[in-house]
């Protein structure tokens, strides 16, 4: 085996593994294709940064109480938040700029708000524990995963059971429930309960608890 010498040999080397990276494709051939930069802005990463800090030292040890202390820091950085929101401690929330919060909905233990596009959330409206609301993925057809995102609504009264899944694009429907565990790739009309992976239609919530529930916002 022989090495090249030359000056700035190695210096080339480092270079192209830096702006590109090896995919493997049908037949076992591997490729070069070309280094896929951020698409996020340098003041997109600068701020999630900063915001990453006040995070880590200011919000997720706030005593489990301070629910109006974490509902400032949410609104320093550019969250919509409603009176007499709920948020827990160990909430994750990838961009709070990109998140709405209705009048006394609630974020429950370890929920991820992976909000690289925004999120509403309705007043009164439930996400449980372990929940992820993710409104990016990538494109797995385009040669460098392009980022794809799409926002997630969930209207007045909905409840999200425990460890959630909702896909980008998604909107749940007023009163709308969705069953622990659930996988969520489509809309969910209004007053109806779906559950399972994918998500799929249980039945609907009766109109006696849509008006009762109605009447909390009148």
């Amino acid at each position: 085996m022989t090495h090249d010498t030359r000056p700035g040999a190695a210096r080339s080397s480092h270079t192209f593994a830096s702006e590109s990276a090896l995919l493997q494709v049908h037949g076992g051939e591997t490729r070069a294709v070309p280094f896929r930069p951020s698409p996020h802005p340098l003041s997109n990463r600068l701020t999630r940064a900063l915001w990453g800090i006040v995070w880590l030292v200011l919000f997720r040890p706030s005593p489990r109480i301070f629910h109006g202390w974490r509902r400032t820091l949410l609104r320093i950085f550019g969250a919509r938040i409603g009176r007499g929101v709920t948020v827990h401690a160990s909430v994750r929330v990838w961009a709070p700029w990109n998140l709405e919060m209705g009048s006394y909905s609630c974020l429950s233990h370890q929920v991820d708000c992976y909000s690289v596009d925004t999120i509403r959330i309705g007043a009164y409206a439930t996400v449980s524990q372990y929940s992820f609301l993710c409104t990016a993925s990538h494109d797995p057809d385009s040669s460098d995963m392009t980022l794809t995102t799409g926002s997630i609504m969930i209207e007045d009264h909905a409840w999200v059971a425990a460890d959630v899944f909702i896909a980008p694009g998604v909107a749940l429907g007023e009163g709308a429930v969705i069953g622990a565990r659930s996988s969520v790739f489509k809309d969910v009309p209004a007053w109806t309960i779906v559950a399972g992976n994918p998500a799929r239609f249980v039945r609907h919530r009766g109109h006696a608890v849509a008006d009762r529930r109605r009447g909390m916002l009148a």
